[in-house]
């Protein structure tokens, strides 16, 4: 698999926006219930995308041209890291966050945080985030995780 890792464009909101949206609704939807899931989309929109690029140094993975996943830092803040549902498990995850955290050293960061979902707890445990606290947004939960960069 030939995966790209690239700062994402102006152009690739509407491709981002597809792959968030997808993830939601066929990997985050088996943890979550479909209202918080719609009221979480409405954040994703391809305009509310541009807003977010505008906001946070937004990177994603590219296979044959297609957008597949995507990742943000926004200051010191891991945020949406999304993987299209046929593509996850396939270590792209795990490269768009490895971007994530070289552009949060050369920033000179020493910690990096995440609000995880539910359904992506594991997987920033597997990469060394260690929870610190939980926080609800009505019913929804999130993880408050942190890893001290090296």
């Amino acid at each position: 698999m030939n995966c790209e890792i690239r700062n994402a464009q102006p152009a690739d909101a509407g491709d981002i926006s597809r792959v968030i949206i997808a993830a939601l609704r066929q990997t985050n939807g088996q943890d979550y219930p479909q209202d918080i899931i719609q009221r979480i989309e409405k954040s994703f929109s391809p305009d509310g995308i541009s807003r977010l690029m505008s906001e946070r140094k937004v990177f994603v993975a590219v296979i044959g041209g297609d957008v597949v996943g995507t990742a943000s830092l926004d200051g010191q803040v891991v945020r949406s890291v999304f993987v299209a549902p046929g593509k996850q498990k396939q270590g792209i995850g795990k490269r768009l966050m490895d971007a994530v955290e070289r552009a949060a050293r050369d920033a000179g960061m020493q910690i990096l945080s995440v609000p995880s979902s539910i359904t992506a707890e594991a997987f920033y445990a597997r990469l060394g985030f260690i929870p610190i606290s939980e926080r609800y947004h009505g019913d929804e939960r999130t993880m408050i995780m942190e890893r001290e960069l090296g």
